[in-house]
C-alpha cells in the first residue's frame, strides 16, 4: 500500500486522526468553519465536499484548524481533576476533528491532484504540520497526563480495547520524544521540519520525472510488437502531451511495464527503462540524491536522539519484526532461494536468444521481453491474449462479486456526489441492506497525480460517541485508452487492483470503538497482510468464470486458458520476489549504515550493497533509490520496505487455511477471517489477531510454499 496521507501509515497517527470535545459538543459541531473544516454531513452517512474546495482554501484552513485543537488540547491540560481515561485519553482522540478535515482534503489533492499551485502549498504547508505535530507531542503537560493514565491502567477499571488504546498513545508520545529535555525536544523540531521539506522536495522531483520524460515513438515501426490496446493507449497519451500523430509510453509503471514487456524493439526498451530507472537521478533540478543524503543523516540523528543506534532499530521496535536482524534474516532466507530461482529463469531466456540468433546477453530491459517468451514456452500462456479478457470495468464488478461472497457486502453506485475529477466513481458500500462506508475509485493516470496504486482512508470508522461509517479509496495509474473502448489490463494490474481492494475493505469492515485504533492503523508489518490473502479471489474460477469477459466476443476466459494460469502460478517468482528484495534490503542495510555526520552517495550505497548480496546483474532493484517513494518521500516504509515480505509469510499460511477448508469461499474460514483480522483494527495485537484466525502461529514455510520455492 504506497501511500502518503497525514492521517494513516506515519508518525502523525494518533494525533490527526481524530479531534476532541470533553462534556460539551465541539467548535465544529456548533459552528460552521467552511467546507474544508466542517464535518461532513449530509446523504451516505456524510461525505466529502470536494465540489466547495479551492486551492486557496487550504493554509487558512490548516491554520484554523490548528488554532481549534490548540484550544482543545489547553483544556484537557489546565484541568483540575486528576487525570482518568475519560479526561485525558477519550478528550485526546476526541481532539483535533477540523484540522483533521482540513488535512485529509490536503493528503487527497497533494497525492492526485499536485499541480504547481498545489505544490506550492505543500511546500509552505509541510513543514508547518510537522511543527505542529511536534508541539502537541512536547506538550509536556499533556504527556504527564497520558504518563499517569498509562502507569494505573491496569487499576482503572477499563476494557481490552480501552487498555490498548492508552498504551498506543503512550508508546506514540515517547517513540516520539515526549519525554526528553528541552535541548533535545529542541532539536528533535530542527530535525523534523528540515526532514518535512525534503520529503516535500523528493516527491516533487520524482512527479516531475515522470512528467517530463516520456519515450515518444515516432513511427510504426517503433510499435513492433505492441498489441493494439496498447498501441491505442499510446495514441490517446500522444494526443494528451499534444504530439498527434505520434504514440507516447509515459514514465510510469502502468505504461512502461506492459512496453517493456512486449516490444520487439530492444534498443527503444533499452532507452525506456534507463528512462524510467533513472526517475530522480538525472543530475539535474529534479535530482534527488542529495535529499536522500540529507535524510539519512536527519533520520540517523533523531533516532539517536531517542535512544536507538539507528533509525531502523526505532522503526522496527514499534513492529511485529521488532529487531532489523530479524527481519534481515527472513528476507536472506528467501533471497537465496529466489536468486537460486532467478539463475534458472534467466537461462532458459537465454536458450531461446541463443535460438532466435539474437547474439545478445540478456540484460535488465531484455528480462520481462525473454520471460513472456518463456512463458509461452513453457505454459502455452500468452500475456496479450490474457490480458483481452481483462476489462477494468469487469474485474471490477469481479472484484465486487468476490466482496460479495466472502464478506457479505453490496457495492452499490452513487450518482451525484462531488468527486475530485469526472472519471472517480463512488460507491456505498452495505451489509445486510445497511450502508456500513463510501468507496471512491480514481483508476487513471494523469499529470498531478502520483504514479502506483493505493488506497486512503477519507474518513475513519468509530462508534465512541457516535457511529461513524469509514470512507475509503483506492487510486490506480491505468492508461485510458480510446473513449467508449474497454481498458485491458495485465494480470499484474488486476491482481494489484485486489490488493488495493483488500486495503479498502480492512478500512471499510473496521468495527471498533476508537479511530485511532480502527481499520489500517496497525503494526506496518501487519497492514499488508490482509490485503495480499484478498489477491487470491482473482484466481479463482468462479471471478474469472464470471467476470474475465473478452473485450470484443463477451464470452467468458476459456477453462484451458484458466488451467493454464494456475499452472504458471509460481512462474517468474525469481524475478518478482529478488527485484522487491533487493529494494527491500537495501532500504535496510542503508539506514543501519548511515550516521548523522557522514553523506551516503545512494547510488554508490546500492552497487556496494547489490555486489554484496550478489544481486543477479540482469535485475535492478524494483524501485532504484532516487525514486524510492516508500521510504524517502516520508517515514511511512522507511526500514519498513521488509513488511511486504514479512506480511506474505502470514497471508500466505491463511490463504492455506481456506485451501484445508475446501474452498476460497467456505463460509465458516471467511467469517472467521473478517471477524478477527478485518474487524478488529489495532483494537488486538497482530500476532493475537492472527492466532485467533490460524489457531497457531504462522508458519514461515507457507511462504515458500506459495512461491514454489524449496523449503529448508
Amino acid at each position: 500500500m504506497n501511500r502518503r496521507t497525514f492521517l494513516k501509515g506515519s508518525a502523525a497517527v494518533v494525533m490527526l486522526s481524530g479531534g476532541f470535545v470533553m462534556s460539551k459538543p465541539s467548535v465544529a459541531e456548533t459552528v460552521t468553519l467552511g467546507p474544508l473544516l466542517d464535518k461532513w454531513t449530509g446523504a451516505h452517512n456524510g461525505f466529502p465536499k470536494f465540489d466547495l474546495v479551492k486551492i486557496s482554501d487550504f493554509k487558512p484552513a490548516i491554520l484554523k484548524g490548528m488554532d481549534l485543537k490548540r484550544e482543545e488540547i489547553k483544556r484537557i491540560t489546565s484541568q483540575k481533576d486528576a487525570p482518568t481515561f475519560e479526561n485525558t485519553i477519550v478528550a485526546l482522540e476526541d481532539s483535533g476533528r477540523p484540522l483533521s478535515n482540513s488535512i485529509r482534503f490536503f493528503s487527497i489533492y497533494t497525492s492526485t491532484e499536485n499541480d504547481k499551485a498545489m505544490q506550492a502549498i505543500e511546500t509552505e504547508m509541510t513543514p508547518v504540520l510537522a511543527k505542529f505535530d511536534d508541539e502537541i507531542v512536547q506538550n509536556d503537560e499533556l504527556f504527564q497526563r497520558i504518563k499517569a493514565v498509562y502507569e494505573g491502567r491496569d487499576n482503572a477499571g477499563l476494557s481490552n480495547e480501552q487498555k490498548r488504546l492508552v498504551e498506543v498513545h503512550y508508546k506514540y508520545f515517547t517513540r516520539a520524544g515526549a519525554g526528553l529535555d528541552a535541548q533535545k525536544k529542541k532539536r528533535l523540531r530542527e530535525i523534523n521540519e528540515k526532514l518535512a521539506n525534503i520529503f516535500t522536495s523528493f516527491r516533487h522531483n520524482q512527479l516531475a520525472d515522470e512528467e517530463k520524460y516520456t519515450l515518444v515513438l515516432e513511427k510504426e515501426e517503433d510499435l513492433a510488437g505492441l498489441a493494439d490496446s496498447l498501441r491505442e493507449a499510446a495514441a490517446a497519451q500522444a494526443e494528451a502531451h499534444k504530439m498527434k500523430g505520434k504514440w507516447v509510453i509515459t514514465n510510469t509503471r502502468s505504461s512502461m511495464e506492459p512496453f517493456l514487456t512486449f516490444s520487439t524493439r530492444r534498443d527503444l526498451r533499452e532507452k525506456g527503462w534507463r528512462m524510467w530507472t533513472n526517475r530522480g537521478d538525472n543530475n539535474d533540478a529534479n535530482d534527488n540524491k542529495k535529499n536522500i543524503g540529507e535524510i539519512l543523516k536527519l533520520r540517523t540523528e533523531r533516532a539517536q536522539i531517542l535512544g536507538f543506534p539507528t533509525h531502523a532499530h526505532w522503526s522496527l521496535d514499534d513492529c511485529m519484526a521488532k529487531t532489523p536482524d530479524a527481519a534481515m534474516a527472513l528476507m536472506l532466507r528467501v533471497w537465496k532461494a529466489s536468486t537460486n530461482r532467478v539463475k534458472e529463469e534467466v537461462a532458459d531466456m537465454q536458450k531461446i536468444a541463443d535460438a532466435e540468433g539474437a547474439k545478445i546477453t540478456i540484460e535488465p530491459w531484455d528480462y520481462r521481453f525473454y520471460a513472456e517468451k518463456v512463458r509461452k514456452a513453457k505454459y502455452d500462456i500468452d500475456q496479450n491474449e490474457v490480458k483481452q479478457y481483462l476489462q477494468l470495468d469487469k474485474i471490477r464488478e469481479g472484484m465486487f462479486w468476490a466482496a460479495k461472497q466472502v464478506y457479505g457486502l453490496d457495492m452499490v453506485k452513487v450518482d451525484g456526489l462531488p468527486v475530485v475529477r469526472p472519471e472517480v466513481t463512488v460507491y456505498e458500500v452495505q451489509r445486510d441492506g445497511k450502508q456500513i462506508g463510501l468507496w471512491y475509485f480514481d483508476p487513471y493516470a494523469r499529470d498531478g497525480k502520483h504514479s502506483g496504486a493505493w488506497m486512503s482512508e477519507y474518513r475513519t470508522q468509530e462508534k465512541f460517541k457516535e457511529p461513524i461509517t469509514p470512507i475509503v479509496s483506492n487510486n490506480c495509474n491505468y492508461v485510458k485508452g480510446k473513449p467508449g473502448e474497454a481498458v485491458l489490463i495485465s494480470w499484474d494490474d488486476a491482481n494489484t487492483l485486489f490488493h488495493e481492494f483488500g486495503h479498502a475493505l480492512h478500512g471499510l469492515q473496521s468495527n471498533v470503538t476508537y479511530p485511532s485504533l480502527a481499520g489500517t492503523s496497525v503494526k506496518r508489518d501487519f497492514v499488508e497482510f490482509p490485503s495480499q490473502v484478498n489477491e487470491r479471489w482473482l484466481l479463482t474460477r468462479e471471478v474469472l468464470s464470471k467476470y474475465a469477459l473478452h473485450y470484443k466476443t463477451g464470452k467468458p476466459i476459456p477453462e484451458a486458458l484458466i488451467a493454464k494460469i494456475e499452472k504458471a502460478k509460481t512462474f517468474n517468482q525469481g524475478f518478482s520476489t529478488t527485484e522487491y528484495l533487493a529494494s527491500a534490503i537495501y532500504d535496510m542495510k542503508i539506514h543501519l549504515a548511515a550516521t548523522p555526520d557522514k553523506t551516503i552517495q545512494p547510488d554508490d550505497f546500492e552497487t556496494a550493497t547489490m555486489t554484496e548480496i550478489g544481486c543477479p546483474k540482469e535485475i535492478v532493484m524494483r524501485h532504484r533509490p532516487t525514486a524510492f517513494g516508500h521510504i524517502f518521500s516520508d517515514d511511512g516504509y522507511a526500514s519498513g520496505y521488509y513488511s511486504y515480505i514479512w506480511a506474505d509469510t502470514m497471508s500466505a499460511d491463511a490463504s492455506e487455511a481456506f485451501i484445508e477448508a475446501g474452498s476460497f469461499y467456505d463460509r465458516k474460514t471467511c467469517d472467521r477471517f473478517r471477524e478477527t483480522i478485518f474487524m478488529v483494527g489495532n483494537s488486538v495485537a497482530p500476532d493475537v489477531a492472527f492466532r485467533n484466525f490460524r489457531g497457531r502461529d504462522v508458519d514461515t514455510n507457507a511462504l515458500m510454499r506459495d512461491r514454489g520455492f524449496p523449503v529448508s
